[in-house]
């Protein structure tokens, strides 16, 4: 099903990498140095890296300077998806997004299933377009990383995966924004 086109040019996609946590620090930070490395074996670029607390605000600022940035194709975080009070992430970012990709909360939790059963269920994975820059917003444990990436992201931010990808269709996601007059 995932099929790569060797004949096709690989295009890097410059991936910003957003740890939610309250407990993480970078040295402690297991799921972001795993996307950091999957994204970097892929030939992506790690444009930026962040840990941010579990909270509404702070989670929006760093977010909001991601996607302000015409250098981040991308967002990937992980963490803040889970049900308990603390998990905020998917209200702190729901509310930025242009548009919704209702098929990666789909995508993930199929595959995500295979690795941890029903218990995925638990998880509230979404993703979405906004300013032009994707966001994906993957569980906090390595192994909803690697089913994030290995299963979904590896294939979509490759412009060489057929039939389709995101990275084809990047130039054209402002489409609907205004232009400005001269």
């Amino acid at each position: 099903m995932n099929r790569i086109d060797e004949a096709r040019a690989f295009i890097p996609v410059r991936i910003a990498v957003l740890t939610i946590s309250d407990t993480r620090i970078e040295a402690e930070d297991k799921s972001g140095a795993l996307l950091v490395q999957r994204l970097s074996e892929a030939g992506h670029v790690l444009a930026e890296k962040a840990i941010v607390r579990d909270d509404i605000p702070g989670i929006r600022a760093v977010l909001s300077r991601f996607i302000a940035d015409p250098q981040i194709d991308a967002v990937i975080t992980t963490g803040g998806t889970g049900l308990t009070g603390r998990d905020v992430t998917v209200e702190a970012v729901m509310p930025l997004f242009d548009k919704v990709i209702e098929g990666f909360a789909a995508v993930f939790h199929q595959i995500s299933y295979a690795s941890v059963g029903t218990s995925t269920m638990q998880s509230r994975a979404c993703a979405g377009v906004a300013n032009g820059t994707y966001v994906f917003c993957l569980p906090g444990s390595s192994g909803a990383v690697k089913d994030g990436w290995d299963g979904i992201l590896r294939y979509q931010l490759d412009a060489r995966h057929r039939p389709c990808n995101f990275v084809e269709i990047m130039p054209r996601l402002n489409e609907h924004k205004p232009r400005a007059t001269p």
